[in-house]
């Protein structure tokens, strides 16, 4: 495809201005427009049409004119707004509009091609839509909203906006890409329908209509077919919920500014920016690539071995470009031998290992933080959740010790024994995506905190410490997380999973009030009282048995006995037979939320039927926000529970694999950075591992290099029989 011609640009080099200085000392009575034709016909600023480009040339020249580089004619007319030619009374109203959109009959768009049509359309926006009627810039198409009830409202269509920083960000353009194809984007400049209407699911119907309709008449119109549509919704007045059922994608916001905001004086509102891609390979049709921007991104996509650490960690915001590309660098080499301290998986190239130091030793204030190392690998997370239809969100708490690091500042408080002496470390709290079927998408967020002890001048009880305070808080701000991010992919579901830790009444709360777009699985700890007869164990205990089923029981190591821990003994990984109830409870707030309204909640109770001989029975209570209106749902909640301990196994990578707890640093600050890149490539580890297992068929060049490809294979053809090396091989 064409790209966009670039006008200002071309006539902004000296030799374009030395010609056009000379078409105007040797013609001295030409004119503005004839002046832009000779240019358009000598630089070849013609448009898909074939048609001169003279506005686009005149304002270009207008602009230089204005740095002083030439006089231009004097114009001959004073340009002026002309106001829109409208109908000597108002539309009249449509008749007899039904309740519901299904049942409009002849509901069509009609396209503005007569001065009639054209007076219509003006009146409808001046009588309803708060913007008016324009003018509107660039290439335009208007539409009229038809059916046997009337005229319903109008749509019109015209040029992108020039800049948009979360448009521009999740398209994955530069400006020079952007110059190039700003022209393949159309924005639904007006979009209306008349308020004296009130009829279900007619906006996002609208909505389809146009989507189906324009890119065909944008095409004969103006010989070129766009390949994105863009609009923007003012919050302030409306949800966008039409634009959501029509499967439009939310974006990211405005900042305030107008197309003519050369001030930025941000005098617009702020507005929603949603898009519709009329092509899916869009950004390849650009010049980009398909892992540009933020769209939605095949697991598989980017996690090879040459390029996954630039795809997962590059461009991160460290303040330096160099900085940047030293992360990607260690992340790389680390990867390669993740259990050896980084000199060692630098192979002693001490100009390399001086490097890293350089990095993780970056003064604490700096912009090397873990949340800036982790939000490129944040951002390809998001794109791989937008390929799924049900993401499970899984939050978890684990303890780092670095008791060891006697010269290590700013650590906290994780344990302590028996005997009252204290453990020192960093507490981690993480948010994991997978799939529903347990393959790992990403590390959503994750922050290490230092725990410190509640001062003794604290005399304040528990229910009088605001819960931003309590370390409590970290699970609701995951929850928080996930609705912001439910925005940006509203055809997926996001289930947000918590243990036992977790169960506590504001998560319920909050989630009502707060996330109600995101559903939560929560294993309850506590036998709470209930608005019905029995408390919270004995109402799911009561209830019928809908399935009975087998899962998979992890192993678990033992435990010896602390402070404020309780021992644990080992246990063999199984698989148990299971009866699997559910039922619905309302959960009375504890005394200090009196004000609070009862929740609501479903419960699903596991029970092992029968155990292994000097086994405890396996026995779950489950509460959870999804709507259990089949066995299919409660199930469900089951297998999506048994994902959470792929958090855990993340946590055993991350401790064993990565030897993330021996890292031997001077500050905590200094320890979270390289926590922080050990963190993403525990996730690659374990990625590599699953999908070997759950998709065999998978090529082996996706992970591994030639080289050890090669070594696999002799290793593997000495380990197996003559037998099996026959049938290996065909």
């Amino acid at each position: 495809m064409k790209t966009q011609n670039q006008i200002k640009r071309t006539l902004t080099q000296p030799e374009a201005i030395e010609h056009i200085i000379d078409i105007l000392d040797t013609n001295a009575d030409i004119n503005r427009s004839t002046l832009a034709d000779k240019l358009c016909d000598y630089f070849n600023f013609f448009d898909p049409r074939g048609n001169r480009q003279r506005s686009g040339c005149l304002k270009a020249l207008r602009k230089l004119e204005q740095a002083s580089h030439f006089t231009l004619p004097f114009p001959k007319q004073k340009s002026c707004h002309r106001k829109p030619q409208r109908l000597a009374q108002p539309v009249s109203a449509p008749l007899k509009v039904p309740a519901d959109a299904s049942e409009i009959g002849e509901l069509r768009l009609n396209i503005v091609q007569t001065q009639q049509e054209m007076r219509i359309w003006n009146e409808l926006m001046i009588q309803d839509h708060p913007r008016g009627a324009g003018p509107l810039v660039g290439r335009q198409l208007r539409y009229l909203i038809q059916s046997e009830h009337g005229w319903l409202g109008g749509i019109s269509f015209s040029s992108a906006a020039l800049h948009l920083a979360d448009r521009d960000k999740w398209i994955g353009w530069d400006w020079e890409k952007r110059q190039e194809n700003l022209d393949k984007i159309v924005n639904m400049s007006r979009f209306l329908i008349r308020s004296c209407i009130s009829c279900k699911n007619l906006a996002s119907r609208v909505l389809g209509l146009a989507i189906k309709q324009f890119p065909g008449d944008f095409a004969k119109r103006y010989n070129h077919r766009p390949l994105l549509v863009e609009s923007f919704v003012d919050t302030s007045h409306y949800r966008g919920t039409c634009y959501k059922a029509a499967n439009w994608l939310w974006i990211g916001r405005t900042k305030g500014r107008g197309r003519q905001d050369v001030l930025k004086k941000q005098e617009e509102t702020v507005k929603d920016i949603y898009v519709y891609p009329l092509e899916q390979d869009f950004r390849i049709k650009m010049g980009l690539t398909e892992h540009s921007g933020l769209g939605a991104l095949d697991i598989y996509s980017g996690i090879d071995r040459d390029n996954w650490a630039e795809n997962e960690l590059g461009n991160a915001a460290l303040g330096d470009k160099r900085l940047s590309n030293r992360l990607v660098e260690i992340a790389r080499k680390q990867a390669l031998n993740p259990c050896c301290s980084y000199s060692g998986a630098a192979g002693g190239d001490w100009p390399e290992v001086k490097a890293y130091y350089r990095f993780i030793e970056q003064p604490d204030d700096s912009a090397v933080t873990m949340e800036n190392i982790l939000l490129p690998h944040r951002e390809q997370t998001i794109r791989r959740m937008k390929s799924e239809r049900v993401v499970l969100c899984i939050q978890d708490g684990s303890d780092l010790n670095y008791n060891n690091l006697d010269q290590c500042v700013n650590l906290g408080v994780i344990g302590s024994n028996q005997t009252g002496a204290k453990s020192r470390g960093l507490h981690l709290h993480s948010m994991l995506a997978t799939t529903t079927e347990g393959i790992p998408l990403g590390v959503l967020r994750s922050e290490c905190t230092a725990p410190q002890p509640k001062s003794q001048d604290d005399d304040r009880p528990a229910s009088a410490i605001p819960i931003e305070e309590k370390k409590t808080f970290s699970w609701l701000e995951g929850v928080r997380d996930c609705q912001a991010l439910k925005q940006l992919m509203p055809h997926t579901s996001l289930i947000n999973i918590s243990d036992r830790e977790a169960d506590f009444f504001a998560m319920f709360d909050d989630q009502r009030s707060n996330s109600p777009d995101v559903n939560l699985i929560v294993r309850a700890k506590h036998d709470r009282a209930t608005t019905g007869e029995y408390r919270l164990f004995e109402t799911a205990r009561q209830a019928p048995v809908q399935a009975r089923i087998e899962i998979k029981i992890p192993r678990q190591s033992a435990r010896s006995k602390k402070s404020k821990q309780k021992e644990r003994a080992k246990r063999a990984a199984r698989t148990a037979q299971v009866s699997v109830r559910s039922a619905q409870v309302e959960l009375n707030p504890p005394p200090y939320h009196k004000d609070k309204d009862p929740v609501v909640i479903g419960i699903v109770h596991v029970k092992e039927d029968v155990p292994p001989a000097g086994e405890k029975a396996i026995e779950w209570f489950l509460l959870t926000t999804i709507a259990l209106e089949s066995v299919d749902d409660v199930l469900n909640c089951v297998k999506w529970y048994c994902r959470r301990w792929r958090i855990e196994d993340w946590h055993r990578v991350l401790k064993s694999g990565c030897k993330a707890e021996e890292l031997a640093n001077k500050t905590a600050e200094r320890l979270k950075r390289a926590v922080a890149i050990k963190l993403v490539i525990a996730w690659r580890i374990m990625l590599m591992t699953l999908l070997g297992r759950e998709t065999p068929e998978l090529p082996a060049e996706v992970m591994f290099s030639d080289l050890e490809l090669k070594v696999l294979s002799a290793w593997s053809k000495k380990k197996l029989t003559p037998l099996q090396c026959h049938s290996e091989l065909r």
